[in-house]
């Protein structure tokens, strides 16, 4: 099991998280996405988590001003590159039971 997964008992940390770093958060009824904005910038999604995520590529980026595109980081194509079995590792959970 992974430490931490998208699930709806999270939402709520997310959106807390996204409070704590100044955007200011609604849900749309419209589209059934929440949203978030913070100078301007306006985000969107299916879930908190998602949102998050969105987030993190903006303050990845740290674009100075909107163009098309702007949140595109270029290299591999991970999304069509990635293995379907996970690299030999020791979960922390299962680390944590042996103590």
């Amino acid at each position: 099991m992974a430490a931490l997964s998208e699930y709806t008992n999270v939402y709520n940390t997310a959106l807390l998280v996204l409070k704590h770093k100044g955007y200011r958060l609604w849900y749309d009824d419209d589209t059934n996405c929440f949203c978030a904005e913070k100078g301007g910038w306006d985000f969107m999604s299916e879930s908190p988590c998602g949102l998050l995520g969105l987030i993190s590529i903006f303050e990845f980026q740290r674009p100075n001003e909107w163009h098309e595109y702007w949140w595109r980081q270029e290299g591999p194509n991970l999304y069509s590159e990635l293995p379907h079995t996970p690299p030999p590792y020791e979960p922390v959970a299962q680390a944590a039971r042996k103590r």
